[in-house]
C-alpha cells in the first residue's frame, strides 16, 4: 500500500518500506532528531478500506523499557504524539508535520511489552481552519495499552 499522499506534500513521509510490504516509512530526514535517534524505525499505514484510520508502528528496543522490563510510559506518550500527526496528516492528505502540538491526553490502560511492536490507531475527529482534533489506541494485539486525543495547530504558512 504505498503512496498514503504524495511524497513531495509530506518530507516526513518516505514510501513503502522494502521490509515491510504494506507499510510506509514515516521520519524525518535527519536520524539524530528525536523520533529516529530514540524511537528508531517507524511504520504508518490506513488501518481501514475507507482510509479513516492509520496505525503507527515502532519496535520496542531495551533503552524504551523501564525498570520492569516493560515498554517506558513516555515512549508510549511520544507514539501518541507522533501517530496523531502520521495519522491525521495520512487521513488528511496534507502535510500537518510542521505544526504543533497543543494538547495530548493520555490514559493508561496497561503496561506496553517489550518483546512486541508497538501501535497506534488513530482517527481523525475534526479539522478546522487552523486545528486539527484526534484521537486513538496505543495497542499490542487485541491489548489496549493507552488511549490518547489530542489537538494539532496547523503549520502556518508564508
Amino acid at each position: 500500500m504505498s503512496g498514503l499522499i504524495p511524497l513531495e506534500a509530506c518530507p516526513f513521509l518516505l514510501g513503502e518500506h522494502p521490509d515491510h510490504p504494506g507499510w510506509n516509512e514515516w521520519r524525518l530526514t535527519d536520524l539524530t532528531r528525536y523520533n529516529g535517534a530514540v524511537l528508531g524505525l517507524t511504520l504508518l499505514r490506513f488501518d481501514n478500506a475507507e482510509r479513516t484510520r492509520t496505525r503507527t508502528r515502532i519496535f520496542p528496543k531495551p533503552h524504551l523499557t523501564n525498570i520492569h522490563n516493560a515498554i517506558h510510559g513516555a515512549v508510549s506518550m511520544a507514539l501518541c504524539d507522533i501517530a496523531l500527526f502520521a495519522g491525521c496528516t495520512a487521513i488528511l492528505g496534507k502535510d500537518i508535520g510542521h505544526g504543533t502540538t497543543l494538547e495530548l491526553n493520555t490514559h493508561f490502560t496497561g503496561a506496553g511489552d517489550s518483546e512486541q511492536p508497538l501501535d497506534a490507531l488513530t482517527e481523525l475527529v475534526r479539522e478546522t481552519g487552523r486545528l486539527v482534533f484526534g484521537r486513538g489506541m496505543v495497542v499490542q494485539g487485541e491489548e489496549v495499552v493507552a488511549s490518547y486525543s489530542g489537538i494539532i495547530r496547523k503549520p502556518s504558512r508564508p
